[in-house]
């Protein structure tokens, strides 16, 4: 066994936080043999929930959880932590413009930036799930300076893991036998789910995805709503939003993130946009990556028709209006 790493969670009394937990102290994340510090971050109005999650982690026996530090402050939450899970935010709430969202959670982000700035290890990963997450992750580096930015990302591995699913029930197959869908942009309705690179196991052999679905139409149209309304449609069936899903999502992020990609694979992460594939600069956009080593990359060369430019245009205009609307309320 390996010297326990520090993990925080954010909004950890939440219910995307409650079946998070449990897939990282029981070692989904960072593996079977690495032991784990939680630290859980709440406001304080939540205390009293949080300390039923952590009675239920005591209950859980797990081997690899050393301990678990419950807390409503930054400095003690954001301590020498290896990764940070930042899911707490202000929830959208019903007839909620996105812009109302953004200024609310803005300054939870300046603030969380801050600390890990101060507390946190200077290689920590950081992960933003809490909504606007493309632009929350954006402010949050940038108040951290002693970190390099590209340990900072968003999530939209649950639009990718969405549209995996998606395109095997089409093609009735199992949903590991899809690979490389990519998500491109803002984790947002203007994203672009992209199965164009994408590819099939089918009877045995790998094929283009476009080629074992057979229909370009349904690509272009019903498999890009379905994957950009799908938060919509489980908070319509539910009346909450995604939870198992997302912590799913997220865990699957941050393992690859720590474990790496195998080789000609390639997963989907908000990341620092260096302008790649024509895209706006300094913004978080969602790419195609490969992660070698506890590093992501870019992957470059992929084909990207005119319809995909079009798409890629509209969700880096959304993110570049944001980065506007976010910093006018920072700086106000």
């Amino acid at each position: 066994m390996s010297e326990p790493i520090r993990v925080v969670v954010t909004g950890a009394a939440g219910q995307i936080a409650y079946s998070i937990l449990y897939m990282i102290a029981k070692g989904d994340v960072f593996g079977p043999n690495q032991p784990l510090i939680l630290h859980l971050l709440d406001i304080p109005l939540m205390m009293g929930v949080l300390e039923g999650v952590v009675m239920e982690l005591a209950d859980c026996a797990l081997p690899l959880l050393v301990s678990v530090v419950p807390t409503d402050d930054p400095a003690v939450a954001f301590k020498d932590v290896s990764a940070a899970f930042l899911v707490g935010a202000m929830p959208r709430k019903q007839g909620m413009e996105r812009k109302d969202l953004l200024a609310a959670n803005v300054t939870i982000f300046k603030v969380q930036g801050e600390a890990l700035d101060k507390y946190a290890r200077k290689d920590v990963k950081v992960l933003v799930v809490g909504n606007p997450a493309n632009t929350n992750a954006l402010v949050c580096s940038q108040y951290a300076p002693s970190i390099p930015k590209e340990n900072f990302t968003a999530m939209t591995r649950l639009d990718q893991n969405r549209a995996q699913s998606q395109i095997a029930a089409k093609v009735g197959v199992p949903v590991a036998n899809v690979s490389n869908i990519i998500i491109w942009g803002n984790h947002s309705s203007t994203q672009f789910p992209d199965a164009s690179n994408a590819k099939v196991v089918v009877n045995g052999k790998e094929v283009p995805a476009p080629s074992a679905v057979q229909d370009d139409a349904w690509l272009r149209t019903y498999f890009v709503e379905t994957v950009q309304k799908r938060g919509a449609a489980v908070i319509a069936a539910r009346k909450m939003s995604s939870a198992m899903s997302a912590a799913k999502a997220a865990c699957d992020h941050v393992r690859d993130w720590f474990q790496g990609t195998a080789p000609g694979r390639f997963v989907s992460m908000g990341v620092l946009s260096d302008g790649s594939y024509g895209t706006p600069k300094d913004v978080i956009f969602s790419f195609p990556v490969s992660i070698s080593n506890g590093k992501w990359q870019i992957v470059q060369g992929l084909s990207v028709d005119d319809f995909a430019k079009e798409r890629l245009a509209i969700t880096g205009k959304e993110l570049e209006e944001e980065r506007s609307e976010a910093f006018a309320v920072v700086n106000a």
